[in-house]
């Protein structure tokens, strides 16, 4: 892979880990514990406020299941966006089975659910 890459951005790299460790449902602290490190320095880690070694990164990485192209550059694997993908898909399918007045209610659930994990 010849193509040039922008410079490490610690506030986008934070930013990417905190999104991945919410969509999977884990606090920070729970990380934390997972890979071994203080939950500060994992705070620190996703506001952008602190770098990582190279076992930190290889640890979030196994802990969220994100691979480090992503967790770096924000660059999906294949794997990755199929994953995405039938993710999305599944949603979708689950949502067309309901009734209109169930379809709504799930959506306004989800919304909800999601805003209150991205204030966390």
């Amino acid at each position: 892979m010849n193509r040039k890459r922008e410079a490490y951005d610690r506030l986008a790299v934070g930013d990417r880990i905190r999104k991945k460790r919410v969509q999977l449902g884990f606090s920070q602290d729970e990380v934390a514990e997972r890979i071994d490190r203080a939950p500060k320095y994992c705070s620190d880690i996703e506001r952008g406020t602190c770098g990582m070694s190279t076992e930190t990164m290889l640890a979030i990485s196994e802990c969220l299941d994100m691979s480090l192209d992503y967790m770096m550059f924000g660059e999906q694997t294949d794997e990755e966006a199929r994953r995405q993908e039938n993710d999305e898909l599944a949603v979708i399918h689950i949502l067309s089975r309901c009734s209109k007045q169930q379809r709504d209610y799930a959506i306004r659930l989800l919304k909800l659910y999601i805003a209150s994990m991205q204030i966390s």
